[in-house]
């Protein structure tokens, strides 16, 4: 079992509690599932670099990546429906909080310039989305290998019903918020 989860399920549960006064071990908010997405818009010319950002979230993951297609045609954007335009990967489980813990830990200290995440990036349900600009940041990936610099959306699915309950249970498990 993964450091996180142990820690989920002493600490966090208890700190949760005391701050909102839950009755229910049921009612305390834990996060569902992250899910990662490579918007690929080169793949329209290059098949090569769909291949590419697929190799990448399999290695950052350690899990399958699909391949999203288009659903409309849009002729600005040159696209055809059915088109490949990028990949993503949902974890759940022991694979969730072991890429939660080496996205906090090791990867967005790697960022340059780095000042804390944004913490005004939640929908409104418990939910926190975030972009990075990079996709070399995590340490799975040689630099040396990479034909292409690409960014990801990472979205973190919680059970919390507020925002201001899902900040603290994302602060909890380590997430350097901007201050």
């Amino acid at each position: 079992m993964s450091r996180l989860k142990d820690q989920y399920k002493n600490e966090i549960m208890d700190a949760m509690t005391k701050k909102f006064g839950y009755k229910n071990v049921m009612e305390i908010p834990k996060i569902d599932k992250i899910v990662i997405n490579m918007g690929v818009g080169e793949a329209k010319e290059n098949a090569k670099a769909m291949e590419a950002a697929v190799a990448d979230m399999e290695t950052i993951t350690g899990q399958k990546a699909i391949v999203t297609k288009a659903k409309k045609s849009i002729a600005n954007f040159k696209l055809r429906e059915g088109l490949a335009i990028g990949c993503k990967t949902t974890l759940r489980g022991e694979k969730m909080y072991e890429f939660l813990d080496r996205l906090v830990n090791l990867a967005l200290p790697r960022v340059r310039d780095f000042h804390g995440v944004n913490p005004n990036s939640f929908d409104g349900r418990g939910n926190y989305a975030l972009g990075i600009k990079e996709q070399i940041i995590f340490p799975e990936i040689e630099y040396d290998k990479v034909d292409k610099v690409r960014g990801m959306d990472i979205i973190v699915v919680t059970t919390a019903r507020t925002d201001e309950e899902a900040r603290e249970l994302l602060r909890l498990f380590g997430m350097p918020f901007e201050k």
